[in-house]
């Protein structure tokens, strides 16, 4: 591979340098740097971070793949600044085996648009009684780390406990999916005077805080991680900060759109509004900015959840829940928690690469932007300003809740391992 040479960025929001990517590491950071021969990307202006992560993406295959395939989402992803993403076990067959999760681990490393790191299920079939193939998942060439039944609760508190006590002994991380599902029968909508309003079945926020509350003390009991997917309410804030001021391993994450949109959306009764956890109130969402920013909530990971255009186009009942979130996510945040002075650009920086970088174990990724670091990039235009249109989405599918919406900022350049996977805003 050639140089290339990044002139004139701010690293993290910081002062204008140049960057030298020399093969797939970055050879120097500093001001007035030259190499014959590089490719020079002008970059004045521009905002230069560490590629971003995500922890809790779907990329559907194997099964759905008219919904998304490990190529269009990772395409997606690169889009949005993604050097690499945790690929959820919600296929068919679900990734519960080493074959499985094998499988969508090669996909990525054929496809090279960023590195996918497949997460294992935690119980056969997702079904909540046996636990999976954990170790054997561990052991093979996917290396899982990370184990989640995402789209279900691990709601039996003794499969919890012993797949806590078997994810310890490598040091991984059980992701849990925080709903009870008794309490959230028929739900359509988060519980409240909107729903009540509408006549639409209620998601409480109890049902969310419980099941945080007993696995938080589960994973104190058994000394070990557990990672808290969507957090969604300000009570589930409080948990996990007096969880962690009691120094019990927990992290937890926020949507884009759980900081953005709230409950009066279902007034539309606009099924791309329709989302687990669902959108909340005003005072949640508030919660979630302000955990974000003083860590409480460690990471932003989007839950991109694509969906065929029939099973959202229909009525509010009968569509499925989610939103595809990769390829407008650093927007989102930009314009949620930058734009308002609660987030650097550095601390973007932290909670979208770095923090779910380690959460994870991505080797290579969440490093910083330095000598000598593999260079994972994203460049980023923070001045730009533009209505989102989905028609020019890479992901396989359109369900955004944001079509029409302005919002702020624009990936210019994705580099994975010195390799550019968008240039100019395309993918390349």
């Amino acid at each position: 591979m050639s140089k290339i040479l990044i002139r004139g960025a701010k690293v993290l929001g910081g002062e204008a340098q140049d960057v030298l990517i020399d093969g797939e590491t970055i050879e120097a950071v500093g001001a007035g740097l030259s190499a014959e021969g590089a490719d020079v990307i002008e970059a004045e202006g521009k905002i230069l971070l560490p590629g971003l992560v995500d922890l809790h993406t779907h990329l559907r295959e194997p099964g759905r793949e008219d919904s998304e395939t490990v190529l269009t989402g990772t395409r997606a992803a690169a889009s949005g600044g993604y050097t690499a993403v945790f690929a959820m076990a919600n296929t068919f067959p679900v990734a519960d085996t080493a074959g499985v999760v094998e499988q969508v681990y090669r996909l990525g490393q054929e496809h090279g648009y960023c590195d996918v790191q497949p997460i294992g299920a935690v119980t056969v079939g997702l079904e909540g009684s046996k636990l999976a193939e954990l170790g054997a998942m561990h052991e093979s060439a996917a290396g899982v780390t990370v184990f989640s039944d995402d789209g279900k609760c691990v709601h039996d508190a003794v499969i919890m406990r012993r797949a806590l006590e078997y994810v310890k002994a490598f040091g991984g991380v059980v992701a849990q999916h925080a709903q009870e599902p008794r309490l959230t029968e028929g739900a359509q909508m988060n519980e409240g005077i909107v729903s009540a309003e509408l006549g639409l079945g209620g998601w409480p926020a109890v049902a969310e805080e419980s099941v945080i509350a007993r696995d938080v003390l589960l994973a104190e009991h058994v000394g070990s991680r557990v990672h808290i997917c969507h957090l969604s309410t300000a009570g589930s804030v409080e948990i996990v900060r007096w969880a962690k001021s009691r120094g019990i391993d927990v992290t937890a994450e926020v949507t884009p759109h759980h900081l953005l949109l709230t409950e009066e959306m279902v007034r539309t009764y606009n099924p791309v509004y329709k989302v687990n956890p669902p959108l909340r109130t005003e005072r949640d969402v508030m919660a979630l900015r302000e955990a974000l920013a003083d860590g409480t909530i460690d990471i932003v990971a989007t839950d991109h959840a694509p969906h065929p255009h029939e099973d959202k186009d229909c009525e509010w009942a009968a569509a499925a829940m989610g939103m595809v979130g990769l390829e407008t996510a650093l927007s989102v945040v930009q314009q949620t928690m930058v734009e308002t002075g609660l987030l650097t650009w550095a601390a973007v920086a932290d909670r979208m690469s770095y923090a779910p970088a380690r959460i994870g174990q991505a080797k290579g990724h969440g490093r910083p932007v330095s000598a000598g670091e593999p260079a994972n990039l994203t460049l980023l235009d923070s001045a730009y300003r533009g209505e989102v249109d989905p028609a020019g989405f890479a992901s396989r599918s359109r369900n955004t809740p944001y079509e029409g919406r302005e919002l702020p900022g624009r990936v210019t350049h994705t580099f994975l391992r010195g390799r550019a996977t968008v240039v100019d805003g395309k993918l390349a």
